[in-house]
């Protein structure tokens, strides 16, 4: 931290160690999150790829044997200073022009003159295939890490929609009770929004970017004149070198890989945000059908020392509403990435393209631990759903007994068992169960419906459509999403065995 004078009274600067650490993002604020996306991972990236071609080059007879060891050692990202690299971007416009001189002294210090290894370093690429292609690196590790923990959360998901297969509870629409549920639907329906994210992720390319200072490989065909190589074989190498994606052209004004990666970042934590809200009410204390796991430390207030928030729910969605926001940022960029190498445009991506990195990556931890920690009361869902009694089974009752009842006073058989339904609702709550079932019995004649045909009707497990097969078919249709010969537990999952997967009433 540093100090200097202002008109309000002294200003404190950040230096490097202090950073972005997160503070005012609580959900990105790990140190997985850091290692992957922060400012000296981004270093590290563009490090890695002047590392890369220096390789490339290097074997393809483009450079003096021994380079790319020079170039590697060079490039260890310790040796710079983000913050200050940062400033000096400023001068050009983007850090990889302040990091090259960087690299190049240090190259020249560690080569001695000896085989003239900083000619391999940039040697006929720009800053926009460098920046691009360490950026698709940098998210490419980062999203591995974000499926690995949403492979994890989607096999808990599939372990609780098999647990609770027949757990009845009530589904709602509109905020109100509509029809007898299953929590067991309920995950399974929270597996399949995770898990076709997760898919769609999966198949998300990270092309590597090369095309020189205006995309025509002008430098690059110069560079490989008269050697047994061509531009388009080394943009190849590199992509092997680094582990990246071929593209079969450059992609400096076509941002559709930058676009689809934010596409599917964002409806991985549509998903996650889904799970995260339908948590934040169900845990509810007038509801009382999840908890979330318990943490030391976690869900506690300032002011209110009984509080159990469920802070891994809120940290979640705070995450899912950041992100439209974010990807309508890349689409505007994308639209305006004007003649054949953008200005001001390509510079709006990085830090929102980042941002949804970082997002996804912590929202995608927080979610790992709720899912396998996550508290289920099944005798809580059975209370909830018993608030309404049997007018839950209005529509079933309809749908098999009106076509029985013969028209009264010009009244369809329907119309009929909706005055059923409107009287009931004009009862005391406390009393429309009870009400209801009379009502029923009066209007419809014992030989059209028997007693115990009556009760079966008002039983809500006999109203479940294909809930069960539901569950089954969203499961069979992502077996890679659903089961792992070894799950490892969260780190930040509690050690009590009881609040892990436990089933309570």
């Amino acid at each position: 931290m540093t100090e200097t004078p202002g008109t309000g009274g002294t200003v404190r600067f950040e230096t490097a160690a202090d950073g972005d650490v997160g503070l005012l993002s609580p959900v990105s604020a790990s140190p997985l999150v850091t290692a992957l996306t922060g400012d000296r991972a981004v270093l590290a990236a563009i490090l890695a790829v002047e590392s890369g071609w220096a390789a490339v080059l290097e074997k393809a007879g483009l450079a003096a044997a021994g380079s790319a060891a020079v170039v590697a050692s060079a490039a260890e990202a310790g040796r710079y200073d983000a913050a200050d690299i940062a400033l000096r971007a400023q001068g050009g416009g983007n850090p990889v022009i302040p990091l090259l001189g960087d690299l190049r002294k240090h190259v020249t210090a560690l080569d001695g003159a000896r085989i003239g290894a900083v000619k391999a370093v940039h040697t006929s690429l720009t800053s926009q295939d460098v920046l691009d292609t360490a950026l698709m690196l940098l998210a490419r590790n980062t999203v591995e890490a974000v499926l690995a923990d949403l492979k994890c959360t989607t096999a808990a998901l599939a372990s609780l929609a098999e647990q609770h297969a027949d757990t009845l509870g009530v589904g709602r629409s509109l905020t109100q009770h509509s029809l007898p549920f299953t929590f067991g639907l309920r995950a399974a329906q929270w597996f399949h929004g995770l898990a076709a994210a997760g898919r769609q992720l999966g198949n998300v390319q990270f092309p590597v970017q090369f095309g020189g200072a205006a995309g025509t490989l002008a430098a690059g065909t110069v560079l490989t004149d008269g050697s047994a190589t061509n531009p388009f074989d080394l943009a190849d190498s590199l992509a092997t070198q680094l582990g990246l994606g071929t593209a079969p052209a450059p992609w400096h004004t076509d941002r559709l890989a930058v676009t689809s990666l934010g596409h599917a970042l964002a409806s991985v934590l549509d998903a996650a945000g889904k799970i995260a809200i339908d948590v934040l009410f169900l845990s509810r204390p007038e509801v009382a059908e999840l908890a979330e796991p318990r943490a030391a430390g976690r869900g506690v207030s300032s002011a209110m020392p009984q509080k159990q928030n469920p802070v891994l729910s809120v940290l979640i969605r705070s995450a899912a509403l950041q992100a439209p926001q974010l990807v309508a940022q890349l689409h505007l960029a994308a639209a305006n990435f004007n003649d054949e190498r953008p200005d001001a445009a390509w510079h709006t991506e990085w830090p929102a393209l980042r941002q949804l990195l970082r997002l996804a990556l912590g929202a995608a931890g927080h979610l790992r631990e709720l899912a396998e920690g996550l508290q289920v009361f099944p005798d809580a869902m059975r209370r909830n759903l018993e608030l309404a009694g049997p007018l839950l089974l209005a529509e079933g009752v309809g749908a098999t007994v009106a076509p029985l009842l013969a028209e009264q006073d010009g009244r369809s058989g329907k119309e009929q068992l909706q005055a059923v339904v409107d009287q009931t609702l004009q009862a005391p709550a406390a009393d429309q169960g009870a009400t209801y079932r009379r009502l029923l019995r009066e209007s419809v004649p014992a030989e059209t419906l028997s007693d115990g045909q009556l009760a079966e009707l008002l039983e809500p497990a006999r109203y479940l459509g294909q809930a069960a097969e539901i569950s089954r078919r969203i499961l069979a249709a992502y077996p890679d999403f659903c089961r792992f010969t070894q799950l490892p537990a969260h780190p930040g999952s509690s050690a009590d065995p009881d609040q892990n997967g436990a089933s309570r009433g």
